[in-house]
């Protein structure tokens, strides 16, 4: 027995002990004290702070069930404000994040940051892909989806004086906040999607803002 069933039993003991030796109104009272005390003890497990009864840590901060503990310490999940529609084709989720502290207008950066892009699955079939991206970090992001050329991985494209790299080819982008297509980027806590048909080759997945792309954002995606 570990110790939350040790401590368990030995309410049980107290119970009868104010039983034996209390006036019947104060028995009462007691056992309504125990009895919420009780109701965790059959329990596996207590509820994070500033999550509901039953629900899991994807559900709440809007995280995909498996990549929760992917994206190392540091980085926030914010609270989503809007949500894609059904998309046709294949489902492919990204979600994209900072190591901010504050809410930031805007998504421009200084060099050096940390921010991360993640897709999943990062491989799929041919035919309709629907993208949605989840904005959980302070800044503001987007997505942009790239020819990958043989031989070339994620990350080596040099970015320009301006921060970002050369979008030539770019077969699309989701950059809109709860809306789809291209806009002005995808605000903190919001989410942007886009549909693409894409042919069998590999892709790169970025955020092309300033400074973003040399932080981070980039990952390889394959269409098989």
């Amino acid at each position: 027995m570990g110790d939350l069933g040790l401590w368990c039993a030995n309410l049980g003991s107290v119970v009868l002990g104010i039983m034996k030796y209390r006036p019947l109104w104060l028995t009462c009272a007691a056992l309504v004290t125990v009895a919420a005390t009780l109701g965790g003890c059959g329990s596996s497990g207590t509820p994070m702070m500033g999550q509901r009864g039953g629900q899991t840590p994807s559900a709440r901060s809007g995280f995909p069930a498996g990549m929760m503990h992917s994206f190392g310490s540091g980085y926030h999940a914010r609270g989503l404000v809007c949500a894609a529609p059904s998309l046709p084709g294949r489902l492919v989720t990204v979600v994209v994040g900072d190591m901010g502290m504050t809410s930031v207008v805007g998504g421009t950066a200084q060099p050096g940051g940390h921010m991360m892009l993640r897709a999943l699955p990062a491989s799929v079939p041919s035919g309709q892909i629907g993208f949605v991206v989840d904005n959980m970090g302070w800044r503001t992001h987007e997505l942009v989806v790239l020819p990958l050329a043989a031989g070339h991985q994620a990350g080596e494209r040099v970015p320009g004086p301006d921060g970002r790299i050369d979008e030539a080819g770019s077969l699309g982008e989701a950059s809109a906040s709860c809306a789809s297509g291209a806009g002005e980027g995808i605000s903190s806590g919001s989410v942007g999607w886009v549909v693409l048909r894409l042919p069998a080759g590999r892709y790169e997945l970025v955020c092309n803002l300033p400074h973003h792309y040399a932080s981070g954002m980039y990952q390889a995606f394959d269409v098989a």
